[in-house]
């Protein structure tokens, strides 16, 4: 009799935890959600038409010219193609890595087969002082809250002509704050 209460509360027991354990996956469910995070969140708004060139601007200089310039911030006209990384874009913002024209991507060399070209990987060591992060910003100077490449339309290895404020951090990584771009089709 006793053997058959300890396995009537063992079983019980395993019943409770077995209980917890599926309410616990209910709930991280419905909090997580499904598939990806940012797919279900609402994109704000904003009209990319103030922040888009019709034309590139005269006297960009390349991403090379402006870490070597020396300077530590100031207005600045740059240009690049979008990469440096496997995942060159902030997600859910307005912002990207672009690298300098004169470093070839993996699809500049001849017979390569890379699936990833954009991320440099065959000249990687060409990077450092060739790449800068661009973060497009409103008027009041926030980083706008939209996905570069539905918001501009861009995507990896594209030329983007830049306008905007370069400085450069402790460590001697270069950033722009765009006020606005013009996307090489």
């Amino acid at each position: 009799m006793k053997s058959l209460n300890r396995l009537m509360t063992a079983s019980r027991a395993r019943g409770a935890i077995a209980c917890c354990a599926l309410l616990t996956l209910c709930v991280a469910a419905v909090l997580s959600g499904c598939g990806d995070d940012t797919a279900d969140l609402p994109e704000l708004k904003i009209d990319a038409t103030p922040y888009l060139l019709k034309q590139a601007p005269a006297g960009a200089l390349e991403v090379k010219a402006v870490h070597d310039s020396g300077e530590q911030s100031g207005e600045v006209v740059i240009v690049g193609k979008i990469g440096g990384s496997l995942n060159p874009w902030i997600e859910g913002r307005a912002a990207f890595n672009i690298v300098d024209r004169s470093v070839k991507s993996c699809s500049d060399i001849l017979d390569d087969k890379c699936p990833t070209p954009w991320d440099y990987c065959c000249t990687r060591d060409d990077l450092p002082g060739a790449t800068a992060l661009v973060k497009v910003v409103g008027e009041d100077g926030r980083l706008l809250a939209a996905d570069s490449r539905r918001l501009f339309g861009v995507k990896e290895l594209q030329t983007v002509f830049v306008r905007g404020t370069a400085s450069k951090d402790e460590k001697g990584n270069l950033v722009v704050l765009a006020s606005s771009l013009y996307v090489k089709r």
